[in-house]
């Protein structure tokens, strides 16, 4: 397993980027007063020796270098050892509905890349629980498979897109039964579902899932996200202008949120629904809920044994640091001693 300890310094390769910008202003800097004095073809009959080739060579290996040495700095290591470890947690499955309703922008950006922000804060705030993402519109698909590994969920959960599953349509039960299904089979373990959706479920009785679902053990709460009084649904037209969403007369099709059928749904499994808003999602909410109950002991595998890397990335960066002190301004009289036309 492969990771850096201080990623959070990868905020400096910007100074790459920095330094690109200068070296290339420098050089439109520089062509403008060669021009002043005088025509740039006799300038360079007059400085026949001069390489303009070996100085962008020479600042392309220090740029290699910098990149190195920030790399080295970020402390790359390797895990070697996979070991089993004991943690407490619940575990905690997060249902979010991809249909193309959750592309409505009654809440900013849109009801989808809210929802997977959110996700992403409240992955944050875990410690030890498992946690697993399904995604689902017309069926249900496992996205993230229960873990503890809470950077590859963040990483997955910002892939998620309308795309993520082959047909469109809304089936909450559909997610429910799948979640049951992707929990662990010890009874001991707290077991719950969250389900994000604008609420509207066309395929299937969410319900009867839900009900079902409650005689496993597994509390489900609702997070309902949408106008009520419904909103467009936006889509790209055929020369990438916004459009919206028309049916079979052209009329605009309006989205609105379904609380009664995920209140519903949360009751019957007791747990609660909460109503997503700009500044407050409902995550919040229901972490707070899930912090009260009883914490099983489950074994997890996780990397231990972390060797620093770093040594190779400095190694690479002495020897280019090496290589530019033999670089100089001046054409390479070999070279110019070949003809190879």
């Amino acid at each position: 397993m492969f990771r850096f300890a201080n990623s959070e310094l990868f905020w400096l390769f910007w100074l790459i980027a920095i330094a690109l910008g200068l070296y290339i202003l420098a050089g439109i800097l520089k062509r403008i007063a060669l021009r002043k004095f005088g025509n740039p073809e006799l300038m360079n009959q007059l400085m026949p020796d001069t390489s303009f080739v070996k100085p962008f060579i020479k600042f392309s290996l220090l740029l290699l270098t910098l990149a190195l040495v920030i790399l080295a700095a970020a402390r790359p290591q390797l895990g070697t050892r996979l070991e089993e470890i004991k943690r407490e947690g619940v575990e905690i499955i997060l249902a979010l509905d991809v249909s193309n309703s959750m592309l409505a922008e009654d809440i900013r950006p849109n009801r989808l890349e809210q929802a997977k922000m959110s996700i992403q804060r409240m992955t944050d705030r875990l410690v030890n629980d498992k946690i697993g993402l399904i995604v689902f519109a017309r069926k249900a698909f496992v996205q993230v498979p229960l873990t503890t590994d809470y950077t590859v969920t963040k990483m997955l959960t910002a892939t998620v897109s309308t795309e993520s599953v082959p047909v469109q349509g809304t089936a909450i039960g559909s997610a429910i039964d799948l979640a049951v299904n992707s929990f662990s089979s010890t009874e001991e373990n707290s077991k719950i579902l969250i389900i994000i959706s604008d609420g509207e479920n066309h395929e299937d009785n969410p319900v009867e899932a839900a009900r079902l679902a409650s005689l496993r053990g597994i509390v489900i709460h609702t997070i309902g996200i949408g106008d009520p009084r419904g909103s467009p649904i936006p889509i790209k037209g055929r020369g990438g202008q916004q459009n919206f969403l028309t049916d079979q007369d052209g009329n605009v099709v309006m989205t609105r949120l379904d609380e009664t059928t995920l209140r519903q749904i949360a009751s019957v499994t007791g747990g609660i629904y909460v109503r997503a808003t700009g500044s407050e999602f409902g995550l919040n909410n229901i972490l707070n809920e899930i912090s009260g109950m009883e914490k099983s002991e489950f074994e997890s595998l996780v990397y231990t044994g972390y060797e620093d890397k770093f040594q190779y990335f400095t190694g690479l960066a002495l020897f280019f640091i090496f290589l530019t002190v033999f670089i100089t301004d001046r054409k390479s009289l070999f070279f110019e001693k070949l003809n190879f036309f």
